[in-house]
């Protein structure tokens, strides 16, 4: 039995004497609640992620390498805004983690440089949407209410962004969004 089926039938028992039959329930401090087993996360071996990165190449490659050297999640990385990466400080923000809370990373100065060259590229692509009347990115709703041109600013940009517009079905603007984590799950 899991520790969380175990804990909840626990509760549920307290909830029937407390609140049902109106009891103490006997015996109470002799309970010992279930623990979940703590998992040591998989990590790979140096040479098994050198092996992994020379099979990637351009923007799979700087993908998988700040994955690995920053310490992000497959979705952190892929919906990474130009705004949340300071190469003067060597640190990457990552916006509404679990549990919806920021925190800070490093960028690993090996790739601050590809990573400069990439971003170089995103904003003449952004450039290109401007003027074609397209280069507007979701925001939070809060934001867009209160700065209306902050979809269409650099530092809100995808840092990596899917190679084709699409058309958002909520608003039916048309829009560039982040790229999709399939781009790093397929061999």
């Amino acid at each position: 039995m899991q520790a969380s089926t175990q804990n909840g039938a626990l509760y549920a028992l307290l909830f029937l004497y407390r609140h049902v039959l109106h009891q103490p329930l006997p015996n109470l401090q002799d309970i010992e609640r279930a623990k979940r087993p703590r998992r040591v996360p998989t990590v790979f071996a140096r040479e098994e992620v050198h092996a992994v990165l020379t099979h990637l190449s351009g923007v799979h490659r700087l993908m998988a390498t700040l994955l690995y050297g920053a310490g992000l999640q497959l979705m952190e990385c892929v919906r990474l805004r130009v705004k949340d990466v300071d190469v003067a400080s060597h640190h990457i923000i990552v916006r509404d983690e679990q549990g919806g809370q920021d925190r800070v990373t490093i960028l690993p100065q090996s790739i601050e440089a590809a990573l400069q060259r990439h971003l170089a590229k995103v904003k003449l692509l952004h450039e290109e949407d401007l003027l074609e009347g397209c280069g507007d990115v979701d925001v939070p709703s809060a934001l867009a209410r209160k700065h209306p041109h902050a979809s269409t600013s650099w530092d809100w940009q995808y840092v990596f962004p899917a190679s084709k517009r699409s058309r958002d079905p909520h608003s039916g603007l048309e829009r560039r969004h982040h790229v999709s984590e399939t781009v790093l799950q397929k061999p």
